[in-house]
């Protein structure tokens, strides 16, 4: 289906692909993964012949006759039916029905309603409804112009088009960018029974590992394909790596091996021949090189300062929305505890960010109450990234103004470079910065403020991987309470053991997991209004496992205790970071009274108190390194016992 050869590219002095090669057969679905900035985008934008490549030795060849599809742009606004415009992208069936409307020869009106036939054309209007209803458009939204639809969804349509149009090779670059969690579930399980080939660019590591077939790694200018999803993919690269790691160590092992005979023999005219062949025989090895991990920087929460009791924030009888009539969410009765670690689901346009922002405090309640003790600090990450920035102004002039005026400015450029930042990017405009770049930015802003409510609205969108997980360790190790709003399933799973539910008007507790909640939106009419699907996802005593009720719960309480144990071996940890500082201490002046013993000429007196210093600070490194080590375990012991 796609043939890459010997592919040679680079944006301006940079290389993005050095003699990458890689051959994608029909009917496969090909995961494309790779760190932000790689060139993945500018892989499929070389496949659609966007870009040209200047290379002549390089060619990337589609199957004959094959037809490529991808999201070029998001549906313009106009007069226009969405509906209409998804049927649209069936061109072929849409010059059809364009000439069955005009033809007059009667040999030409059968070839047409033949082929009408063939296609399944008079199915069409069914199948572009079933596209776009699953991405969360509703039956009532197929006759409203475009205009009507904001850009997100307008790139919903734009999806739901290419997607209808079926063609040969489909190109995705992160489409679950545009889609809520339901809409994610649904085009996973589209991809899967897709009839034809596809490569999708996604940081969605649960999208890759349940609906590829291939795993196709964009690492070091090189293309390399595995069968099996990103699971599969990082296993292999590891068993690699091993590999490589254990070929080197025999051959710097057979190299000093020949060394130490060509040392030993070289000047002896009897060995001299075979000395010399040695010689050749590692001038010819070729240095077996293992491909350097790219480093991702870590993202940090500090611990919020104070205890504070429960409840942390609650909503009574709340009213939220926009004016005095746009009422979005009504009787809204939610609490949050210090530790919840709460995800929200529910399809866009229900409420989930108009919630938020108001537990956030960005957005009054129109009726009401919002209860909350003065010593919380909530920290919001908006959707809207630019919304939290002030445009023209830099990185620097931003954490200049989250720390404290009498910070030093090589303290301010520490702490943006404990977000990621280098020397030269600090001075950039934020408008300059790539999605990643700015997501950074604001979740280190937030860090800086303490808080003790984390609120993150779909904080991935433009992370790879390897900066999710990061994110994922960073809200693990955080103390305080989460809120999440997040299409990536997997994120969600590794940090929420709590789902809101926000749906037809209300917000609630979900009585169930997301694989429930997950497997709920696969079966159920996404655009059922009937009021009693709310109910149905909350009460399945029929088919629930009569322990997965309490699945929730457990986990919180395993949390709580988790939480308990740290505390109570807060003691532990600090008697750790003091031995700790006593080792580094003792190992300091060790080196000062080697160098002194060092100096010639010194006097016997005074040669003989270095000695007794040293025996004593020796002494003391090791009672350091004991004191550590025994508080270390106890810590552990102390930790891992809940």
């Amino acid at each position: 289906m796609l043939t890459i050869s010997n592919l040679d590219f680079r944006v301006e002095a940079r290389p993005l692909f050095e003699g990458a090669s890689a051959t994608i057969s029909k009917g496969w679905k090909v995961g494309l993964v790779g760190r932000n900035g790689t060139g993945k985008s500018t892989l499929l934008r070389l496949i659609r012949e966007d870009v040209e490549n200047p290379s002549a030795d390089s060619s990337i060849r589609l199957g004959t006759g094959a037809r490529l599809g991808w999201v070029a742009q998001e549906v313009a606004p106009g007069d226009e039916t969405i509906l209409d415009i998804v049927l649209a992208c069936d061109e072929e069936r849409a010059a059809l029905m364009k000439e069955a409307d005009t033809a007059t020869d009667p040999d030409r009106i059968a070839e047409i309603h033949t082929r009408l036939v063939d296609i399944d054309a008079w199915s069409a209007e069914a199948r572009a409804a079933e596209v776009l209803m699953g991405l969360g458009f509703a039956h009532a939204d197929l006759a409203r112009p475009t205009r009507e639809f904001s850009g997100g969804w307008r790139m919903r349509a734009a999806i739901a088009g290419v997607l209808f149009s079926q063609p040969d090779l489909l190109l995705l670059d992160e489409p679950t960018n545009y889609l809520d969690l339901e809409g994610a579930a649904w085009l996973e399980s589209y991809i899967k029974r897709y009839p034809h080939t596809v490569i999708i660019v996604s940081h969605d590591r649960e999208l890759l590992n349940r609906c590829v077939t291939h795993t196709m790694a964009l690492e070091h200018r090189q293309l390399s394909i595995c069968p099996g999803g990103y699971d599969d993919w990082l296993k292999l690269r590891a068993a690699k790596v091993a590999q490589l790691e254990s070929q080197r160590a025999k051959q710097e092992a057979d190299r000093a091996h020949l060394q130490a005979f060509v040392d030993r023999f070289r000047a002896k005219a009897s060995k001299a021949r075979q000395a010399q062949s040695r010689v050749k025989m590692l001038e010819r090895m070729q240095d077996i090189t293992i491909p350097i991990s790219e480093r991702t920087t870590p993202f940090s929460f500090s611990t919020p300062e104070g205890k504070l009791a429960p409840p942390m924030l609650e909503l009574q009888e709340a009213t939220l929305g926009y004016g005095e009539q746009a009422v979005i969410l009504d009787e809204v009765n939610l609490r949050l505890d210090p530790d919840d670690r709460i995800a929200i689901v529910g399809t866009n346009g229900q409420g989930k960010t108009t919630l938020v922002k108001s537990i956030a405090e960005r957005l009054p309640l129109m009726d009401g109450k919002r209860v909350v003790p003065k010593a919380v600090t909530i920290g919001y990450f908006s959707q809207d990234q630019m919304d939290e920035l002030t445009l023209g102004e830099t990185v620097l002039d931003h954490v200049r103004r989250a720390l404290p005026r009498d910070t030093s400015v090589a303290r301010q450029r520490a702490v943006a470079a404990g977000m990621g930042f280098s020397h030269e990017k600090v001075e950039t405009k934020v408008d300059k910065l790539s999605g990643g770049e700015k997501v950074r930015l604001l979740l280190g802003l937030m860090a800086i403020e303490q808080p003790h409510v984390l609120i993150l609205d779909e904080p991935t969108s433009h992370l790879d991987i390897d900066s999710r997980e990061a994110l994922i360790y960073a809200l693990n190790e955080f103390e305080g309470a989460v809120l999440l709003i997040t299409h990536d399933v997997y994120l969600a799973e590794a940090t929420a053991d709590q789902l809101w539910l926000v749906k037809d008007g209300k917000a609630t507790r979900y009585d169930g997991d997301l694989q429930d909640y997950r497997a709920l939106v696969l079966r159920a009419d996404r655009n059922e209004t009937d009021q009693n699907w709310v109910k149905k996802t909350q009460n399945k005593p029929e088919v629930a496992d009569p322990k997965a009720s309490t699945t929730t719960r457990d986990k919180a309480e395993n949390r709580r205790r988790n939480s308990e144990a740290r505390k109570a071996a807060q003691p532990l940890k600090e008697k750790a970071r003091k031995a700790e500082q006593r080792m580094a201490r003792a190992s300091k002046r060790l080196e000062e009274i080697d160098v002194d013993l060092a100096t010639p000429g010194m006097l016997s007196d005074a040669l003989q108190d270095l000695m007794r210093d040293r025996a004593a600070t020796a002494e003391d490194l090791e009672q350091a390194e004991t004191d550590w080590l025994e508080a270390t375990e106890a810590y552990e012991e102390a930790v891992n016992a809940h």
